[in-house]
């Protein structure tokens, strides 16, 4: 089968084998995969897959299952979504079949392949680690991504306020067009964010440009999520704000979660978040859709950080 691999700092496509569907999972037939910056970091060279995983690009896809394994609950035609930890960018991909749900009613399978791995990624962080309550106030920095696109429309959907810091006016206005309450341009500086603190819960893959600022604007007994590096590793903190808060730092990624650990998460998001997606609750952000074979132009675009959502690849024809 045809499959994009990074090799020399790009999207390559190939020719591979095709998967073996094992016990207990489903194989899907492609028709678009949604791209994340891990794949970036990965076909940089960066960011490896976890032991025992493809090297095949990709962390979600949607598509039509061709093949099931004996007693499960799927079958065969079903149109699903999918959240993985590689393999998505292929013709087919073979995954646990505890984390794949059917896509919601309304929804294309170009506009399903925007949707696993950032709003899994949302929820696992604000409502799981972060355990936001109703009425507690968010922070979410670069609130235009895939990830923040996500968390913003489950924040407003929950009932807990969220502001954010993004790279342009535009994003700012796209963000409250989604449901932030506002927030503030990086160049201005995020100083300007705490003029809306003290914030009971922040979402950061930025990093240690935004180290000290985060410690500052927490409330008492706030959660500080990090998910990424994008400003940096390395950071001087004032520990006196952390323990006189009482704030929880917590360092947190999925991709190298336990199967278990996916499924129960998946099944999460089945019950509270899907139905919303049937209601017009949550909606797919998807920026711009690419195919497969111009995964270059895909890949410099979503490097641009000038995408509102996701960029998606379409992969084959449903």
């Amino acid at each position: 089968m045809k499959a994009l691999q990074g090799s020399e700092g790009r999207p390559t496509l190939i020719e591979c084998e095709t998967p073996n569907c094992e016990a207990g999972q489903v194989r899907i037939r492609v028709v678009a995969a949604g791209l994340n910056r891990a794949d970036l970091l990965q076909a940089a060279g960066l960011y490896p897959p976890p032991p025992g995983v493809t090297d095949v690009l990709g962390l979600e896809c949607a598509g039509v299952i061709s093949e099931v394994s004996e007693r499960s609950a799927w079958k065969v035609g079903d149109r699903v979504c999918a959240l993985l930890a590689g393999g998505g960018m292929a013709e087919e991909v073979c995954v646990d079949e505890r984390h794949i749900l059917p896509v919601p009613e309304g929804l294309s399978l170009l506009e399903a392949a925007a949707i696993p791995e950032v709003y899994a990624t949302a929820w696992l962080n604000i409502f799981q680690l972060g355990q936001v309550q109703p009425g507690e106030k968010v922070l979410i920095h670069a609130g235009a991504s895939g990830v923040g696109s996500a968390a913003i429309q489950l924040c407003k959907a929950f009932a807990s306020p969220c502001w954010v810091s993004v790279g342009s006016a535009e994003r700012l206005a796209y963000c409250v067009d989604l449901g932030a309450e506002g927030g503030v341009v990086r160049g201005d500086n995020i100083e300007g964010l705490h003029d809306f603190a003290p914030f009971d819960v922040i979402l950061d893959p930025v990093g240690a440009n935004y180290a000290a600022q985060n410690l500052k604007m927490l409330a008492m007994e706030g959660r500080w999520v990090n998910i990424g590096l994008m400003g940096g590793r390395r950071a001087e903190l004032d520990l006196a704000q952390l323990l006189g808060k009482r704030i929880k730092l917590i360092g947190s990624t999925l991709r190298s979660r336990s199967d278990d650990f996916k499924g129960q998460l998946m099944a999460q998001l089945a019950e509270k978040a899907w139905p919303l997606f049937t209601q017009g609750k949550l909606l797919a952000q998807v920026d711009e859709v690419f195919a497969w074979d111009d995964a270059d132009a895909a890949f410099a675009r979503l490097a641009s950080n000038q995408v509102n959502g996701k960029v998606v690849l379409h992969i084959s024809e449903e």
